[in-house]
């Protein structure tokens, strides 16, 4: 007799996990793997990698082939299964989050150059917010990066634009020390 309501067992193989999140696992692990390719060497010292994962990683820096490096991406993929990723992860998001703030303050010190150059009230915007900047200075840059951006196009000589430039992104940098 068939019986509607049969019993599961508790001894089913449903905890562990499936073969489909392993493979996630795995391919996750390889792209941790890639990210870390991805960070200078000078990185990897704090993580205390085993030897063998960093031997592993500068191969992999040398592998020009793609078909190489991609089985070289998934030995450190399977390498990377052997030690705890989530210091591994840090470091790379820590690294990520350095680029995003470096590209952040870059196009920052763009535009407040563009509006430097555009408006006057733009230069007292600038000193309120950067009190220990030098005015004369600051004047004078914007004053001839505005005369050479006067000129004729084959006139130009962009000195004082990239000196503005470089004196606003020193202003900035020295704002966020403060």
């Amino acid at each position: 007799m068939h019986d509607p309501n049969p019993e599961f067992e508790d001894d089913d193989d449903f905890d562990r996990p499936s073969k489909s999140q392993l493979k996630r696992d795995m391919t996750a692990l390889q792209d941790l793997g890639e990210d870390l390719l991805a960070l200078p060497e000078s990185r990897w010292e704090p993580l205390a990698l085993p030897e063998i994962l960093s031997d592993a990683l500068r191969a992999a820096k040398k592998i020009t082939n793609f078909e190489g490096k991609r089985r070289q991406i998934q030995y450190i993929g399977k390498l990377m299964r052997k030690i705890d990723p989530e210091p591994v992860r840090e470091a790379v998001a820590m690294f990520k989050l350095g680029h995003a703030q470096d590209s952040l303050r870059l196009h920052q010190s763009e535009r407040w150059r563009e509006r430097l150059l555009a408006e006057d009230a733009a230069l007292q915007e600038f000193l309120n917010a950067h009190v220990d900047v030098d005015i004369q200075q600051l004047r004078n840059l914007v004053r001839a990066a505005r005369k050479d951006a006067a000129n004729e196009p084959e006139k130009r000589s962009g000195r004082a634009f990239r000196e503005l430039f470089q004196f606003i992104k020193a202003s900035e940098v020295a704002a966020e020390d403060e």
